[in-house]
């Protein structure tokens, strides 16, 4: 390591030096610095980038940050040109008082990596404190009969500053009675004496007037003076003796207020009030005065206040007897403050994020802690904990830091919000512990397709349903979030009867409602087979399908067609012809029709809606038969009018009606209008028999060999009529 140049009228000069040390149990490198202190504020401590191996860029890039805790930030980064610089003016005394080496430790924290690096930085004593006396003037009593050697205790000097700089020497203004000496004994305190050089005489001189100075090692020196008034007495041989010049204790930091610690002694070989003592503390600063107090009759001290030891661990008090004619001895009280476990453990968060993807891999870093116990030993020593049941693992860094990982993949679906408790108890009898609560939303990726409820939907409905009205709605659940739960609809593309699908139906793209676009026409078709899409819009997007059967319900919109007997296509009126003498229940004719509907709709019934001889005919229910009900007689007119009605059982119901014509005459002249037609058998009539010549309907020839007689042949005329 370089000289280090002073302050003052010197021009300062930072020398750094980086040692590697040995791994740490994280093996992380140390990086340490040394710079003297009271540098200005922003001067250079180190290359802090090119120690990391990181270019000066590339600090501010990562995220680099000193982490520390519990005092002000001393150092900073300069991420133009990747230094370590001070924050601001160090003072070593104030830092660190006494202590030597005076040394500074923090971690660098890469934030993207959450990686730490440990940084020592010692700060290095200037001569910068004179050394003083704790008062500038002092009176000394001695007896005159004192004895050359005897050595009298002056008060204390102190000098802030350490090593060489420190107070290394007195000197006494010139006189031959006098001289100053510091005791080097281990364990005795270590004040300037005056030695009795010569022997004294009251008589001869009463009052010396001396100047002590005391003397630092520094370049230059510092020094500082006080004033010695020594007062020559009459004989008092003997001075308060302490029974130990060191006295030790050892007492827990939870002691109550107003308990002894332990109590001083001095005695006195002389008498009356020679030999009366008080006590007092030789120093007195305002921290002391507060904490203990001295009785001065009994030596006895006690405390006044709660102690402490994350403040103090250790006090070291000087303790004077006096008689009553000035005479004294010092002693040094030696208290050790015991740990008591009296601290729960702190957690602080040094970095993290507050969400994690659930695509996220194992051992993923999400969190970075450090953990604190201001007790001691196993009072102090802290392990942290999280519940066995969450999907997250601690792993331990360095400098009691600690990372969060997850341990295995997530799934927001399962599980959006985590509640992670951070356990950290000491080892201390009783152990303490504290809890500290970290909130990690997992967020969503498209991972998961919509699904509908059933794997296929059956949907009825009616036929002349109106245009542009909803028939059914589909709905896809989506277990993702936002974008990625959001669903839209749609047809997948195919054919009916020639034409797309589409123009039959529509899907609201956003609900799902399925619109018909036509008014469905059973008899056309009776079924469609439909398939929807769900899509999320998640990127990219994922989606499903399900079947839709759309069943055309039927409805009584068709009207009874009656086919036979057919209606005549010249404008002319059918004649049945039947015999005079045809029996009850012969077979006049047949009434066939058919209905284009379905199920009870096409289902037909027949009835004789009127006829011009009442009770002449009957007409078959189901069968459409026309048969007579009675024989013929002769005062009945020679042509009968029916009208048949065919009705079906729809709701409401719908009828067509056949106005037939029947005749007792037949007329068997032949011309050449006129043709002949063989029925096969005598009540076969399920077949419309007409001969259309030159447009005109004219009356059939029946063949002898017909199967009829004459006068069984009959004349029928056909309309049909809707109700």
């Amino acid at each position: 390591m370089a000289a280090l140049q002073k302050r003052g009228r010197h021009s300062g000069v930072v020398v750094l030096f980086i040692l590697l040390g040995t791994l740490w149990e994280a093996r992380a490198r140390t990086i340490r610095y040394s710079v003297p202190e009271e540098l200005d504020k922003g001067s250079f401590v180190g290359n802090i980038a090119n120690d990391l191996g990181l270019e000066p860029r590339e600090l501010a890039e990562r995220g680099a940050r000193i982490v520390s805790r519990g005092r002000t930030q001393l150092f900073a980064l300069n991420p133009r040109s990747g230094s370590l610089v001070t924050a601001d003016r160090i003072d070593r005394e104030e830092l660190c008082a006494q202590t030597a080496p005076c040394l500074v430790s923090f971690n660098i924290l890469i934030e993207d990596k959450l990686n730490l690096y440990p940084v020592e930085v010692e700060i290095v004593d200037i001569n910068d404190n004179t050394p003083r006396f704790f008062r500038e003037e002092l009176e000394v009593k001695i007896l005159e009969n004192a004895v050359p050697s005897s050595r009298f205790p002056l008060m204390e000097v102190y000098d802030l500053d350490v090593g060489m700089n420190s107070l290394q020497g007195f000197k006494l203004s010139g006189n031959s009675h006098f001289s100053v000496d510091v005791r080097s004994e281990a364990n005795r305190p270590k004040y300037p004496e005056l030695v009795l050089e010569r022997a004294l005489d009251r008589e001869g001189e009463a009052i010396y007037h001396l100047v002590l100075t005391a003397m630092d090692g520094g370049d230059p020196i510092r020094s500082g003076t006080a004033q010695i008034l020594v007062i020559v007495l009459d004989v008092n041989d003997n001075a308060p003796v302490f029974t130990q010049p060191v006295y030790h204790v050892n007492v827990p930091e939870n002691l109550p207020v107003g308990t002894p610690v332990l109590s001083v002694n001095a005695t006195d070989q002389d008498e009356g009030v020679h030999a009366e003592i008080t006590y007092s503390f030789l120093r007195v600063t305002e921290k002391i005065s507060k904490i203990f107090c001295l009785n001065v009759s009994t030596g006895e001290i006690s405390t006044s206040a709660n102690l402490d030891y994350e403040d103090s661990s250790f006090y070291e008090l000087d303790v004077e007897a006096r008689d009553r004619p000035g005479l004294l001895d010092r002693a040094k009280v030696l208290i050790t403050i015991l740990d008591v476990n009296d601290n729960v453990p702190e957690v602080v968060v040094t970095s993290g994020s507050r969400s994690v993807a659930e695509s996220t891999p194992p051992g993923t870093v999400i969190a970075l802690f450090q953990v604190y116990d201001r007790d001691s030993g196993l009072n102090g020593l802290v392990t942290c904990s999280i519940s066995r049941s969450l999907p997250f693992e601690l792993e331990k860094s360095v400098d009691n830091y600690y990372q969060l990982l997850t341990s295995t993949v997530l799934d927001r679906e399962q599980v959006s919000l985590y509640n992670i408790t951070i356990t950290a108890t000491d080892k201390g009898i009783p152990p303490l512990s504290t809890e500290t609560l970290i909130y990690l939303n997992v967020e969503d990726i498209n991972d998961n397709p919509p699904a509908f409820p059933q794997s296929s939907y059956s949907v009825y409905i009616p036929e002349n349903n109106p245009r542009g009205a909803s028939i059914f709605s589909v709905t896809a659940h989506d277990p993702d979030s936002r974008e990625n739960a959001r669903v839209t609809y749609s047809l997948s593309e195919d054919t009916l009867q020639g034409a797309s699908l589409s123009s039959y139906v529509s899907v609201n793209s956003d609900t799902g409602i399925l619109y018909a676009l036509h008014s469905f026409d059973y008899e056309q078709f009776r079924d469609l087979q439909l398939r929807v899409t769900a899509h999320d819009s998640g990127d990219p997007p994922l989606s499903s399908n399900v079947s839709l059967s759309i069943f055309i319900l039927d409805q009584n919109d068709n009207t009874p067609e009656i086919l036979y007997p057919a209606p005549p296509t010249d404008g002319s009126t059918g004649v049945e012809l039947a015999p005079r003498s045809a029996e009850p229940g012969y077979l006049v004719t047949k009434v066939v029709a058919v209905d284009r509907d379905s199920g009870q709709n096409a289902w037909l019934s027949y009835r004789l809606l009127k006829a011009s001889e009442p009770g002449l005919f009957a007409v078959g229910l189901h069968t459409g038969e026309v048969r007579t009900a009675r024989a013929l007689l002769d005062r009945d007119a020679l042509k009968q009018s029916l009208v048949v009605a065919v009705q079906d059982h729809g709701q409401p119901p719908l009828s067509a009606t056949v106005t037939l014509t029947y005749s007792h005459e037949v007329s068997l002249t032949a011309d050449s209008r006129k043709s002949h037609v063989i029925f096969p058998q005598p009540n076969y009539a399920d077949t419309l028999i007409s001969q259309e010549s030159c447009g005109k309907s004219e009356p059939l020839l029946i063949q002898e060999d017909s199967g009829f007689s004459k006068e069984e042949d009959s004349l029928v005329q056909y309309s049909s009529v809707k109700s």
